[in-house]
């Protein structure tokens, strides 16, 4: 198949005390409904670490202060011709308090809730690969 376009994003894993930050996609965007990690697309020339702080700023109104990138993943969205790129980090450490600046539903998940809530199919293997993990930030 080919694809039309690819779409490069920083995603961030933010861990507190065993638990991480899932965002819900509001109802104004595509694939609404569904749980990701947090973060966006990539713009201009910036590295996906600086896009990632960029981001988490506009979308949680949160500083990170820490991140480690983990891996970069590829998802294809046949039906839309797109392919995602997604580069994922921890971020262990942050300033400020998390909220919905887009109006998103946010909640700190457990290992064990984690897969009840439906993730975007581009975060469902890395989710995958987190719970397999045998300890938790």
């Amino acid at each position: 198949m080919d694809y039309t376009q690819t779409i490069d994003v920083a995603a961030g894993i933010i861990w507190r005390g065993g638990l991480f930050l899932a965002a819900q996609r509001p109802t104004n965007k595509i694939m609404e409904g569904y749980w990701e990690f947090p973060g966006g697309k990539l713009e201009g020339n910036e590295s996906p670490e600086e896009a990632l702080k960029r981001e988490l700023a506009e979308e949680l109104g949160i500083g990170v202060r820490e991140a480690s990138y983990w891996q970069c993943v590829e998802h294809h969205y046949t039906e839309r011709k797109l392919i995602v790129r997604l580069y994922f980090f921890h971020v262990t450490d942050f300033a400020g308090e998390p909220c919905p600046v887009e109006g998103q539903n946010l909640r700190w998940v457990s290992p064990d809730e984690a897969p009840t809530l439906g993730f975007l199919p581009a975060d469902a293997g890395v989710l995958e690969q987190l719970l397999a993990r045998s300890t938790f930030r």
